[in-house]
């Protein structure tokens, strides 16, 4: 059984930076693609960022500039590192794993809260 476990999450001020972590258990057929999500508080879970394969990356325009994914095969692990924080960040951040072509893995979540 495939099991996504967020990590890092918490409390940060307006401008300052976090990193956030997703582990990969269980049996996973590689390649794969991991993927960060995001739901605000009463709103829709948005895409945030995605890290292919062959670690081609994509942003959302929300994020761009700001957010980077990384990803570490070795540790089964991608990483979301967060830095120029907004108050409009504040959200469940949620780790995704696409095994294609129709299978998603989904985490239960890090809750991310910006504010001063």
């Amino acid at each position: 059984q495939v099991q996504l476990v967020e990590s890092g999450g918490g409390l940060v001020q307006p401008g300052g930076s976090l990193r956030l972590s997703c582990v990969v258990s269980g049996s996973i057929f590689r390649p794969y693609e991991m993927r960060w999500y995001r739901a605000a508080p009463g709103k829709q879970r948005d895409w945030v960022a995605a890290i292919a394969a062959n670690n081609n990356t994509g942003y959302a325009d929300s994020v761009k500039g700001r957010f980077t994914i990384s990803r570490d095969n070795a540790k089964n692990t991608v990483y979301l590192q967060m830095s120029s924080l907004e108050p409009e960040d504040t959200a469940v951040y949620y780790c995704n794993l696409h095994q294609p072509p129709t299978t998603f893995y989904w985490g239960k979540g890090t809750l991310v809260t910006v504010s001063s």
